[in-house]
């Protein structure tokens, strides 16, 4: 029997591929670890989006290495989109590498420990465009837990890598990931997270026509069900039905993550977004007249090739007014292969930081005076954690774990981990909420 130790990095996407490959394993041959030490292979599934992710991705593969030379490891397999882009250069640059599994082959994961514990050097990353792994029962259900929805992306944005290491967009269908949702939910969850590289596309290569309002329709039947959450929603099919999905269904959560980008149109199109300035203004106003109390995250990039400064004032003047419950900002990244890559007018980075720290410094004023109008509120809170005997962090529905804030609650009665309770909020800080149970 050999020890396998999972590290998973990136995206949510990511810890789904993980879960995957976790749960395919031949039970009789492997079994897996927490304990990096204890591990006779070390499986990372990196990520490599942007410059930053890269970077991390390399020290925590040399990290793993450090096992291997003078720990107890035996191989060290890569995975992910890094390995998926890079899979020879890793290979030539890291000799201590074994194998390579790409995004498309995690079915593939037995197979391929097989080899590398036979001696073989493999790199396996054909079958980009493959089907999803339907049937998947998950070893150790969490109370939320994420479900992909479809994998690949069609929208081609110039900055963009995420085609070359996924593919195109291949949506589930809506029996298969009724069947996971309810496997879990009657294995302990209570709030599913959708996601997908771009979860507005669902069912349009499936069905003709958009059906994410369908599949949350459908799996909002799940009787123990609590909390649907979507996140990477992209606005240019934001379609009617899917508002008035938010409107009427009470498990949807009132949370929206739409990636915008940019709001200048001379940038948005130097991007080859699908939307611009008007319509972006239109879908926002919609979700906050049509939808009482949503919460609206997104994430821009400042910095992109030929952005001026009027674009940059654009943009601050347009989070200035619109007041974004949550908002995360990056600098370009200049990827290689992308055709942003090769545009004119790329921008330094010392002035890309600028640009975004100015943006983070007007999102914290807007996110602290936002969070005060909450005080005296009462929500429904998800405990996640125990901090001391009177106080515990937990999320409403207007946090994703991980990305967004927390709620610390006082309470003098012992909480239980995954329970939601009822939680009045009485004070707040730039970015989180203290409450009490009620």
């Amino acid at each position: 029997m050999n020890n396998i130790h999972i590290v998973t990095l990136g995206c949510s996407k990511n810890e789904v591929d993980s879960s995957i490959m976790a749960s395919v394993l031949n039970a009789k041959k492997y079994k897996v670890t927490a304990d990096a030490s204890e591990a006779d292979v070390i499986i990372v599934n990196t990520c490599g989006f942007i410059d930053a992710a890269k970077e991390e991705s390399i020290d925590t593969i040399l990290e793993s290495v450090e096992y291997k030379i003078r720990g107890n490891c035996k191989k060290v397999l890569l995975a992910g989109c890094l390995a998926q882009r890079y899979p020879e250069e890793l290979i030539k640059e890291i000799p201590e590498v074994d194998g390579i599994i790409g995004t498309g082959n995690v079915g593939y994961i037995n197979e391929l420990l097989d080899s590398i514990l036979d001696g073989k050097k493999v790199i396996k990353t054909d079958n980009l465009n493959s089907d999803y792994i339907e049937g998947i029962k998950k070893r150790d259900v969490s109370v939320t837990e994420y479900v992909k929805i479809s994998e690949g992306c069609n929208n081609n944005c110039s900055y963009c890598i995420i085609p070359k290491l996924r593919g195109i967009n291949r949506s589930r269908k809506i029996e298969d990931i009724y069947k996971e949702v309810e496997y879990l939910v009657k294995n302990g969850t209570r709030e599913v997270i959708l996601i997908a590289q771009n979860t507005t596309d669902y069912g349009i290569d499936l069905y003709s026509k958009y059906s994410l309002a369908k599949l949350i329709r459908e799996i909002s039947k799940i009787e123990k069900l609590k909390w649907i959450r979507v996140l990477y929603l992209y606005p240019d099919h934001f379609e009617k039905e899917l508002i008035d999905e938010f409107i009427n269904n009470d498990k949807l959560v009132k949370y929206v993550d739409i990636p915008l980008q940019h709001v200048s149109d001379n940038v948005l199109k130097r991007m080859n977004r699908k939307t611009n300035k008007e319509q972006i203004i239109n879908l926002i106003k919609t979700l906050r007249e049509q939808i009482d109390d949503m919460i609206i995250r997104t994430t821009f990039i400042v910095g992109f090739p030929g952005e001026t400064k009027e674009d940059i004032y654009e943009l601050k003047s347009f989070i200035k007014t619109y007041k974004f419950d949550k908002l995360g900002v990056f600098p370009y990244s200049q990827e290689e292969g992308t055709k942003a890559a090769l545009l004119d007018d790329q921008i330094d980075d010392s002035i890309k930081n600028e640009r975004r720290d100015a943006i983070m410094d007007i999102q914290t004023d807007i996110s602290s005076n936002l969070l005060d109008e909450k005080i005296g509120n009462a929500y429904d809170v998800i405990v996640e954690e125990k901090v001391d005997e009177t106080t515990y962090i937990g999320r409403s529905y207007m946090d994703a774990p991980e990305i967004d804030g927390v709620i610390y609650i006082n309470s003098d009665s012992i909480l239980d981990l995954g329970e939601f309770y009822k939680v009045r909020i009485t004070d707040s800080l730039d970015y989180d909420l203290i409450g009490e149970r009620i």
